[in-house]
């Protein structure tokens, strides 16, 4: 079982539960069999940052409703060391998941699960095809 650190930055207007989200991350790391100390930060932005990030990571001016940034990719830092797997970042768009959640008739929260399992499923590597 891992034991998890899931840092969560909101945006102050935005209402999320954060311990509903740690709790997705762990659920997904266990069913994984990730094992030991594993830290992924989530972080909720509105759609101008969100925008920013595509253009500046994914070259694409349009907002998003998720990006994630695996520490395993880009350029390779010496990192001290430490006993905590850093996987990386999620980034969610709260107007975007407002729109989904909406769209395919869920609850937010539901909505905000679906995408941290899909950011985190990047982060380990696992991509959809």
């Amino acid at each position: 079982m891992a034991d998890v650190n899931v840092p969560i930055f909101v945006e102050s207007r935005y209402k999320v539960n954060r311990k509903r989200i740690k709790n997705t991350v762990s659920v997904l790391l266990d069913k994984h069999e990730v094992k030991g100390q594993v830290e992924v930060s989530v972080a909720v932005v509105g759609d101008r940052k969100m925008r920013e990030l595509s253009k500046k990571y994914k070259g694409e001016d349009k907002t998003r409703n998720i990006l994630s940034f695996s520490m395993a990719e880009g350029e390779s830092t010496v990192m001290p060391k430490v006993d905590t797997l850093m996987l990386g970042d999620i980034v969610l768009s709260y107007p975007e998941v407002i729109k989904d959640a909406s769209r395919d008739e869920v609850l937010v929260d539901d909505k905000v699960d679906e995408l941290v399992i899909h950011g985190l499923e990047h982060l380990l590597g696992l991509h959809h095809e």
